[in-house]
């Protein structure tokens, strides 16, 4: 089994549960990325560039986008926590996820991807 699968199988519920439908919803929306284990998180990299990642906390699990600065919809949900770049969804529960929600904000992070501070 991969490191990054390790990861999200071995983590607690109701995380466990939030990371795979993370990862479900990533793989299916933009099946070009690629899953690697790296600073001992899952990320998720597109044209070997990074695009986002899973934190899991003990509290709520993080699905940070690696220049979430950028993303214009869904700004009032879009958790900075003092990080400069980056931008994270935060879920402390599956039923919290709004699948809509979720998704635009992927499609968004993947649309800027080929803007300057993706190179």
């Amino acid at each position: 089994m991969k490191p990054a699968d390790d990861y999200i199988l071995n983590k607690p519920e109701p995380f466990r549960a939030i990371l795979l439908h993370l990862q479900a919803t990533i793989e299916t929306l933009l099946p070009e990325t690629k899953l690697l284990y790296k600073w001992k998180m899952p990320f998720f990299y597109i044209e070997n560039k990074p695009f986002c990642y899973l934190n899991f906390s003990k509290k709520y699990v993080d699905l940070v986008f690696w220049h979430g600065t950028h993303l214009t919809k869904h700004k009032e949900i879009l958790i900075s926590d003092g990080r400069k770049h980056m931008k994270s969804l935060r879920f402390k529960s599956l039923e919290e996820i709004d699948q809509q929600v979720l998704n635009d904000v992927l499609l968004e992070a993947y649309a800027l991807r080929d803007k300057k501070y993706y190179k």
